[in-house]
């Protein structure tokens, strides 16, 4: 039985029932590959339900402000994934609704070959193939492939093989593909998965490269990319009369378009500098580690409940209290906010 075959056995007997694939909709199909980027489907899926609940349409989503948007993808983290959305709606919406050929979805902003791939294929019955983590994971174990995935040269040769082995799923009428497409995310997501792999249930373990020469643990190769950088920062909560200071992150950096208390960074030139003074300050937490793709943060946790209302500096403003939630925040702030609480 052909590699093909057996992919789309299992998947018959073993496919995850998921609610965007109960749908033809590209707005819905769309909205959960932006959710799912870099985060399990346990986790996405609420917010995927949310999203749709809250904008139904893209026309919907596209009518709503940055501020919304952000607040309801809070928690999710990697936040110009939010930002590239409502850009992506709004560009939908304003020519009419979805394309329907590759190269067209590729050309929308946010959507790279995947998900241009995945959108057609699911969506438009296009002759696509995806390759996404678990398809590179699935075909550089079985066929023992070394190129390393994150590379033009690994991308050029597992999508080509990816879409010979899509070719023998189609039907008379050319549709088939997102079944096959299916079929692999789910196959290495649930059975050839990134650790402690299910060998002993692969229908294709007689023919697994990999399972044969003991590499299993080695596959599929990533070169070395950026080193991870180390930042000292520090959160100042000020609380005068049941409010709080908050100022916008500006464009261009981490979390841009999200909020935060005061910040004071470079810990390593003093809390001295700030022009508030908060050496008089609560300490609420110190060195609270959060990790994100290129740079580790360590974070200082203060409150400062001065006895006059300050000045603040330009950017800043203040709110009530009780109106923190209206606003989204990153993961870290959340966890500020979880320890005053």
């Amino acid at each position: 039985m052909s590699f093909t075959t057996t992919i789309l056995q299992w998947f018959g007997q073993n496919g995850r029932e998921l609610p965007w694939r109960e749908t033809r909709d590209p707005y819905a199909i769309w909205l959960s590959e932006v959710i799912l980027q870099q985060t399990r489907i346990e986790q996405g899926r609420p917010y995927w339900e949310r999203f749709m609940r809250r904008w139904p349409t893209v026309a919907d989503l596209a009518a709503a402000s940055e501020d919304e948007v952000l607040r309801e993808w809070q928690g999710l983290g990697y936040y110009s994934r939010a930002r590239n959305l409502l850009a992506t709606a709004r560009q939908v919406s304003a020519r009419g609704g979805f394309p329907s050929t590759f190269q067209e979805l590729r050309a929308l902003k946010g959507v790279g070959d995947y998900t241009a791939a995945a959108i057609g294929s699911f969506a438009f019955n296009l002759p696509v193939a995806v390759v996404d983590g678990n398809v590179y994971r699935v075909l550089a174990r079985h066929f023992g492939i070394s190129t390393p995935i994150n590379t033009t040269r690994g991308k050029k040769e597992f999508t080509a093989l990816a879409q010979q082995l899509l070719l023998p799923a189609l039907n008379r009428e050319g549709q088939g593909a997102g079944l096959f497409n299916q079929a692999m995310m789910d196959f290495g997501a649930t059975l050839c998965t990134p650790s402690s792999p299910h060998c002993d249930e692969c229908p294709l373990m007689e023919t697994c490269v990999a399972l044969r020469e003991g590499r299993v643990g080695e596959l599929p190769v990533k070169q070395r990319r950026v080193q991870v950088k180390e930042v000292n920062i520090t959160y100042l909560y000020i609380r005068y009369a049941g409010e709080t200071v908050l100022r916008r992150r500006p464009a261009g950096g981490i979390w841009a378009g999200l909020y935060e208390p005061f910040l004071i960074e470079n810990w390593e030139f003093g809390i001295e500098n700030s022009q508030f003074s908060i050496l008089n300050s609560q300490l609420l937490a110190k060195q609270v580690k959060h990790v994100l793709t290129h740079r580790v943060i360590y974070a200082d946790f203060y409150l400062w409940e001065p006895q006059e209302r300050p000045q603040l500096p330009e950017g800043y403003f203040w709110i009530r209290e009780e109106d923190i939630g209206n606003y989204g925040v990153s993961r870290l702030v959340e966890m500020l906010f979880s320890i005053l609480n």
